[in-house]
């Protein structure tokens, strides 16, 4: 039997993507979840696996296809009989080829069938205490590749009873099948099987008790964009190419202006004692950490300190009110040769000085590098940009849907002030401006939100800790 394997949604804002390499050819033999071709999103790049074991059939696009989510990429010929109960919407009548459509796969790019159910909030939330040891982020947050899901959704495994051998605590394929080895053997025959059963049951009926459908966010009504202003070439003038990358970006910003009404308010920093504590600590802070102390961290600390007095501004508008989001997940905004992307740095208020100084340099350097996966551009609650790395002095931002609100950090400059008494003095000052969501928040919440890591910034002194 051959399926039809279709572009599937790899992230949450993902609407396409491009065949950057086939990694499977026709006639190569494939296993179930192993990758079969690398695609680049507008965010980062990512490998789809096959859901179904087979031979490799045609390529239905070449090399450098943009392809949108749902469009048909390949076969995969002589797939195993099984995979129609595996997935129901691709049985067929003979003769036909079933397709693994968009409507197969979940958020995460993994069939709909294997995909974790969601978690009610209050049990995440009794949970997430218990599952820290054996996870990095809890169950629904764990950094896990679409395979490892696909695998540990079909064999019934619960995650958080794993503890990963992968870098960083990451849990492999290797893992999962180790876990699923030692449980079966533990457990009668049909174990597994009454496993998936339950998990079947479970998916196709809400629990006693429950509502049929979890409440999410009311969808925002996207204003209509205007026409597009005819454009002529004239000699000499040469058009180029919109990357994935350039093309994402123009979408973003455009529905970013026209969703949300922007304001912006700006105050100066005095950044004389940060200045003064990032030089006597930057030599000890390189040799025990590795990594230089920026200005970055500074900021990001009295940033989530600031978001956690004033929650209005790390929350999301909704048809059915402003949704507070519990997390800070700072997003991070590095500036690349061909664009921009943003990386988010989860359960920033949960990390000291030194490890946002940490996180941040892993981030930029992997989004340098090319090498950010799709969990790392995904959740943000609130970004930071940086601009004054590129020596800006004045800067407005537009707003990262569906954030309510960005700062940007101008660079620091040397330049005389009046300070108390009078005085002239040179001081070592950095403008920051947001940008934010005036459905959400009016100027005052905002001034407030700003006034507040202006303070905390310009208290900085010996006590502070950078370790």
């Amino acid at each position: 039997m051959a399926v039809t394997v279709t572009m599937p949604q790899l992230g949450e804002s993902v609407t396409e993507g491009t065949i950057q390499a086939w990694l499977k050819q026709p006639g190569d033999p494939v296993e179930i979840y192993e990758s079969i071709a690398e695609v680049n999103t507008d965010k980062v790049n990512a490998e789809i696996p096959s859901p179904v074991a087979g031979t490799m059939g045609e390529h239905l696009v070449p090399e450098g296809t943009v392809v949108p989510v749902g469009g048909e990429i390949c076969r995969i010929e002589g797939a195993e009989v099984e995979v129609a109960a595996t997935h129901p919407a691709t049985a067929t009548t003979a003769g036909e080829s079933p397709s693994v459509t968009a409507d197969s796969f979940s958020a995460e790019g993994i069939p709909a069938a294997l995909a974790p159910e969601p978690v009610p909030v209050a049990a995440a939330a009794s949970s997430s205490q218990e599952s820290s040891a054996a996870a990095p982020q809890g169950a629904d947050g764990l950094h896990l590749t679409p395979a490892v899901r696909m695998l540990a959704r079909e064999h019934a495994v619960d995650l958080t009873q794993i503890t990963g051998s992968g870098i960083n605590g990451r849990i492999t394929k290797k893992d999962v099948l180790e876990y699923v080895q030692r449980r079966d053997t533990a457990q009668p025959a049909g174990g597994v099987a009454a496993r998936r059963a339950e998990a079947a049951a479970a998916q196709a009926a809400p629990p006693a008790g429950a509502a049929a459908t979890p409440a999410t966010p009311a969808p925002v009504r996207q204003p209509a964009p205007p026409p597009a202003v005819p454009v002529s070439q004239g000699a000499g003038d040469t058009l180029v190419a919109l990357t994935p990358m350039r093309r994402a970006i123009a979408e973003h910003m455009s529905r970013s202006v026209l969703t949300s009404p922007h304001a912006w308010t700006m105050v100066e920093v005095d950044m004389t004692r940060v200045a003064r504590a990032r030089a006597r600590a930057r030599e000890e802070f390189k040799r025990r950490h590795g990594v230089d102390l920026t200005f970055l961290p500074f900021v990001a600390k009295a940033v989530i300190a600031a978001l956690r007095r004033h929650p209005s501004l790390n929350a999301t508008w909704t048809d059915d009110g402003v949704l507070l989001r519990n997390d800070v997940n700072l997003g991070l905004a590095v500036a690349l040769e061909d664009g921009l992307v943003v990386p988010v740095l989860k359960g920033a208020d949960r990390l000291s000085m030194a490890g946002l100084a940490l996180a941040a340099q892993d981030l930029s350097d992997r989004a340098r590098a090319g090498r950010l996966r799709i969990e790392d551009v995904e959740g943000g609650t609130f970004t930071l940009n940086n601009a004054g790395a590129l020596g800006t002095v004045m800067s407005q931002a537009i707003i990262n849907q569906p954030q309510a609100a960005i700062l940007v950090m101008d660079a620091i400059v040397k330049r005389p002030v009046v300070v108390e008494g009078d005085a002239i003095a040179v001081r070592s000052m950095m403008n920051l401006c947001i940008s934010f969501d005036h459905r959400i928040n009016d100027g005052l919440p905002a001034a407030r939100f700003l006034h507040s890591v202006k303070e905390t910034l310009e208290a900085v002194d010996d006590s502070t800790e950078l370790w």
